[in-house]
């Protein structure tokens, strides 16, 4: 790559590895709040799709449910790994949000979930997790609109992207 000097000189080759400047884009609040939000957000989808194995007689569900972790994960680790370089701590838990806020299930919806068996369990699963993922997508539309972080802003444009397909999944499974 070529890196351009003070004007009317001339420019010089990139070295290796050498960051070039200009290019990287300092967080801002937007940034800082959609990691802070999501990892507890997607925590608490785990804590749902952990519930799955026990309560289902469907592999529709047993698939949902496996492709939600398989991709959350990740990606609070992801965050978590950001949040920790910019010298933030990693939220705990899943609390950060009210219950209802972004989709969230209350205590008392997460308690009927856990009592919930066979259909019923799918049923409600299905509810609550389609509610939760169009939260996400909010999140994840909120930070598209302010966020700057190029990392932020490629992890949301992947959460609205893929819980989008996830949602429209979940719905045909409801019928």
């Amino acid at each position: 790559m070529i890196v351009p000097d003070g004007p009317g000189a001339p420019g010089r080759t990139a070295k290796p590895g050498e960051r070039l400047p200009g290019r990287a884009v300092d967080p801002v609040a937007a940034d800082v709040r959609f990691a802070e939000g999501m990892i507890p957000h997607h925590r608490q989808a785990l804590e749902m799709t952990a519930m799955v194995e026990a309560r289902t007689t469907s592999a529709e569900i047993r698939t949902v449910a496996g492709n939600i972790a398989l991709t959350q994960q990740p990606e609070i680790k992801a965050m978590s790994d950001w949040l920790t370089g910019l010298g933030r701590a990693v939220p705990g838990g899943h609390s950060a949000h009210a219950p209802g806020a972004y989709g969230m299930a209350s205590l008392e919806e997460l308690n009927r979930l856990r009592a919930a068996r066979g259909e019923a369990f799918d049923r409600l699963f299905l509810e609550l997790m389609i509610r939760h993922h169009q939260g996400a997508m909010k999140m994840a539309g909120e930070q598209l609109g302010a966020g700057r972080d190029l990392r932020m802003r490629l992890m949301a444009k992947d959460v609205y992207t893929g819980q989008g397909i996830e949602v429209a999944r979940m719905r045909r499974l409801l019928g």
